[in-house]
């Protein structure tokens, strides 16, 4: 009785595997990254006992956009089709009693009776359509639970030190490659592939790859605040650091990476700003200025003094002579300086006329003679003298 159940089962399959189907995909969600391919069956459809997992020939199939058709044959992608519209199924190795003629396609039927038969009444072919979402993947969290090295580089105090940063935001990635990707990530699943299934790998490798990425924006003098400001140089730098890991191995490419925040340790925080703030006191003329603070500021403490004002001022004396420097002498120091700077941008300028005159401008203030032009030098029509090429 088995033997007869099974011939049956076999011959009502593959009558009913002949009828032409539909597959598609409903629109797939930001969360979804694989579907499988769904027969559209209605009330009105005549085939309700087709295999899932055979496609006719002379099925139609439709591709939506942001969506990848990918037909697998005995698990081995046999057609692929990115662009929106409607495909028709034709080299399937089920063929079709609708579109041979009529006598060729009742013996293949029947011949394929005769394989289904050794597998049980079960098809010997397994076919199989799949979506992928070619959409841009929106809103993927990360957060650096370890802190990630960060080198920070300050030309202006000459500051080059390396801390640990913090940060978080959100960032976006793209299948590029529907074949790689479907090759390591799904196989022959059941139904879906969740975003949320592969989204801890990728946090994991996303995060190892900002130590090489913040390297890189640091080493152009990008500080650990400014990171907020600099996604663009941040993504880029990860889309290379990622794209053997990513984009030659899985088919995925980092869109755009943003940052929330970024934070370095509280004690680091005040080593930077107390060097900053000391770095200041290179201008003679800062330094003169809190200086003629803090004196300010001890002579009304010196007022105040319960021995008696004279103790308090002779205390400040004293202090100010231990420090063998005073705030005009900086105030000099700085009037030194700035004259200087004036006298070098001047001598830069200056030239001398052939009546034994100094000048700065482009005619002798004693003769008047114009100015001698160099060999670099050319004048535009508009009367500017130049040295470069505009």
């Amino acid at each position: 009785m088995g033997v007869i159940k099974a011939l049956l089962g076999a011959a009502g399959g593959v009558m009913a595997d002949q009828w032409k189907e539909y597959f598609m995909c409903e629109a797939l969600s930001s969360d979804t990254l694989i579907a499988k391919g769904k027969k559209k069956v209605t009330s009105r459809s005549s085939n309700t006992k087709g295999d899932d997992n055979v496609i006719s020939n002379g099925s139609v199939f439709s591709v939506a956009v942001g969506q990848c058709a990918i037909i697998l044959d005995q698990g081995l992608v046999t057609a692929i089709c990115a662009d929106p519209g409607e495909y028709t199924y034709d080299t399937s190795s089920e063929p079709s009693i609708f579109c041979d003629s009529l006598g060729k396609g009742i013996v293949d039927s029947f011949k394929n009776i005769d394989k289904r038969f050794t597998f049980g009444g079960v098809a010997a072919k397994d076919q199989r359509i799949y979506y992928i979402n070619t959409k841009e993947i929106l809103n993927n969290p990360y957060g650096t639970q370890n802190p990630v090295p960060f080198r920070l580089i300050d030309n202006n105090i000459g500051l080059d030190i390396d801390l640990t940063v913090r940060c978080n935001g959100i960032y976006s990635y793209k299948i590029v490659d529907p074949i790689l990707f479907f090759s390591n990530y799904s196989g022959n699943i059941a139904n879906e592939l969740k975003r949320n299934d592969i989204a801890p790998q990728l946090k994991a490798e996303l995060i190892n790859a900002l130590q090489p990425a913040l390297s890189h924006i640091s080493a152009k003098g990008i500080r650990y605040n400014q990171l907020p400001g600099c996604t663009l140089e941040l993504t880029e730098a990860l889309r290379k650091a990622l794209a053997e890991k990513w984009q030659q191995a899985k088919g995925i490419e980092l869109i755009e990476i943003t940052i929330n925040s970024a934070t370095i340790p509280k004690e680091d925080e005040d080593m930077i700003k107390q060097l900053q703030k000391t770095a200041v006191m290179r201008n003679a003329g800062m330094a003169a200025a809190t200086l003629t603070e803090a004196q300010a500021e001890a002579m009304k403490t010196a007022a105040g003094n319960k021995n008696g004002a004279m103790m308090g001022f002779m205390g400040m004396n004293m202090a100010q002579q231990a420090g063998g420097i005073d705030a005009q002498s900086l105030f000099n120091m700085n009037a030194q300086q700035q004259s200087m700077a004036q006298q070098s941008a001047a001598n830069i300028n200056a030239w001398t006329c052939s009546c034994g005159t100094s000048n700065t401008g482009k005619f002798c203030t004693e003769c008047a003679k114009p100015k001698p032009s160099t060999a670099n030098q050319w004048t535009c029509p508009c009367g500017t003298v130049n040295t470069g090429k505009f």
